[in-house]
C-alpha cells in the first residue's frame, strides 16, 4: 500500500532537521520504503505521467504485465509504464547530499552536558529500518500498536471501518474486527490497545469511555466501562492485569479480569493525582509502571505548556523516579515532545520523540536519565511502540505504517 505524503513546514527545522525531510519525504520510494539508487536499476527513481515518483521496480511490481498499465498509488491516475521517465532532478540531489553528508563512521557529536544532538540521531542511531508496512487506506491515522504472543502478529488500532488490524509479522494484513460503533463488541473511539499474556486484544475506547476485551480473533470478551470519564492508555503487567490510564480523571486503574469467564474481579484506583495521564507502560522484568503525562499551562507556564513528564512507579505504585521533556531538552540540543513509552527487556525506559521523530533510550535512571538515541531516520511521527527481542516495532502515524527496526548484522543487540 502506498504512503500518503504530508509534507510539514521546515520554517522552524535545524538544517539537519530539513536534511532529514529531504530524504524522508523525497529521496525514498513511498511504495517499498527503499532510498532511491541512481546505481540500481530497481531503485532508479521514474516519473509517471502524472508527476508522482516511484522506483522501478515498483512501477514493474504495480503494472499489468500485457496492458503495461498502472493506478497511481497517490492520485489513482492511470499510467503508461511506457511514458515513464528517469527523475533526473531526484538522483542529482541526492548525490548532493550525500557528498556533502557526514560518514556513517563519523564520531557523535555530543550537545550540551554530553547528552546527543539531533545529528548524532541521524547518524549514529544504534537500530536501522528493516520492514515498514500500512500507508493511508491500510491504517487510517492510527495510535497503538500491541504484539501477540510467540506467533509475534502486531495489533493496531486505528481509525478505519474495523478499528483493529492484524497484521503478520512480514506485514501481511491477517484479519480486522470492531466496527465502529458503541455497542459491547464495536469500538466507537480507539486510542490505545494490548494483548494479554493469554492472548487477549484489549482496547482503549475513548467514545465510549470503556475498555473492551476481545479474543485474538475479534471475539467480543468483556466491557469495562466503570468509573472511567475518558480512558487512553493500556498495558498489562505479567499477571494479566490491566492498568489503564484516565485522561480527564487523572487516575490510573488497576482491573484485574478472569477472562475465560467474562468478568472484572477488581476495578480501584492505583495512582490518582496525576496531570492527563496517557501513554502507559509495564516493565514485565520489574514490574514498575511507567505512566506519561500531558502538562498544561494550568500545571506550567505558557512557554512550557506543550511539554510532557514521565513518572515510573514501583510495582507497588510508589513514585520512583520522574523527569519531563524540558529537563531532558537540557541535556542536549533537542528538544523533545515525548509521546509514547516502552520498557526493553532489560527494564530500561524507552520514549517516542513525536516532534524530532526519534526513539531515545532513558537508562534506568539510577544515575540519573541518559539520553541515548536508538532511532533517528525514516520516522516522521511516532505514537507507539513494542520492544521486542532485539527489535523496536514502531507505530508512525506521520506515514499510517508500522516500522520495524534492528541492529545492523554483525552488531551487537541493543535492545
Amino acid at each position: 500500500m502506498a504512503m500518503s505524503l504530508r509534507p510539514r513546514s521546515c520554517g522552524s527545522l535545524s538544517p539537519e532537521g530539513i536534511l532529514r525531510e529531504i530524504q524522508i519525504n523525497l529521496l525514498e520510494c513511498k511504495v517499498c520504503f527503499e532510498k532511491f539508487c541512481t546505481q540500481q536499476r530497481e531503485r532508479r527513481p521514474q516519473n509517471l505521467s502524472c508527476g508522482h515518483v516511484l522506483c522501478l521496480e515498483c512501477i514493474t511490481a504495480l503494472s499489468h504485465p500485457l496492458l503495461r498499465k498502472l493506478e497511481c498509488p497517490f492520485c489513482r491516475q492511470l499510467c503508461s509504464v511506457d511514458s515513464t521517465s528517469h527523475c533526473q532532478v531526484l538522483s542529482d540531489l541526492q548525490e548532493l547530499l550525500l557528498s556533502r553528508s557526514p560518514t556513517s563512521s563519523a564520531p557523535p557529536h555530543r550537545g550540551a552536558k554530553g547528552g546527543f544532538s539531533l545529528a548524532a540521531g541521524l547518524i549514529s542511531t544504534a537500530l536501522h529500518l528493516n520492514t515498514a508496512f500500512g500507508g493511508w487506506g491500510s491504517l487510517i491515522n492510527p495510535t497503538g500498536i500491541a504484539v501477540l504472543g510467540s506467533s509475534g502478529a502486531i495489533v493496531v488500532v486505528h481509525d478505519g471501518e474495523k478499528s483493529v488490524v492484524v497484521f503478520s509479522p512480514q506485514g501481511r494484513k491477517l484479519h480486522s474486527f470492531g466496527r465502529r460503533g458503541k455497542a459491547s463488541r464495536e469500538i466507537c473511539y480507539p486510542v490505545d490497545v494490548v494483548v494479554t499474556p493469554c492472548g487477549y486484544v484489549v482496547v482503549t475506547d475513548a467514545g465510549d469511555k470503556a475498555v473492551k476485551v476481545f479474543t485474538s480473533r475479534g471475539n467480543h470478551v468483556l466491557t469495562v466501562k466503570d468509573s472511567f470519564q475518558m480512558p487512553w492508555g493500556v498495558d498489562t503487567n505479567s499477571c494479566g492485569h490491566l492498568l489503564v490510564s484516565d485522561v480527564q480523571a487523572g487516575t490510573l486503574f488497576h482491573i484485574k479480569v478472569d477472562y475465560s469467564h467474562g468478568v472484572t474481579l477488581e476495578h480501584h484506583i492505583s495512582i490518582s493525582d496525576l496531570q492527563q495521564p496517557k501513554a502507559v507502560a509495564c516493565c514485565r522484568v520489574t514490574g514498575n509502571t511507567a505512566v506519561m503525562e500531558h502538562l498544561t499551562a494550568d500545571t506550567h507556564p505558557p512557554e512550557r505548556q506543550h511539554h510532557t513528564r514521565l513518572k515510573v512507579f514501583t510495582k507497588d505504585f510508589h513514585i520512583l523516579y520522574q523527569t519531563d521533556s524540558f529537563s531532558l531538552s537540557l541535556q542536549s540540543t533537542v528538544r523533545l515532545n515525548m509521546s509514547g513509552v516502552a520498557f526493553d527487556r532489560n527494564g530500561d525506559v524507552v520514549v517516542t520523540d513525536s516532534k524530532q521523530g526519534m526513539i531515545w533510550i532513558l537508562g534506568k535512571f539510577q544515575d540519573g536519565p541518559v539520553l541515548t538515541p536508538l532511532v533517528g531516520d525514516h520516522l516522521i511521527r511516532p505514537v507507539g511502540l513494542v520492544s521486542l527481542n532485539n527489535m523496536l516495532i514502531i507505530l508512525d502515524s506521520g506515514e499510517h505504517a508500522v516500522k520495524i527496526y534492528s541492529a545492523k548484522s554483525g552488531t551487537a543487540p541493543m535492545i
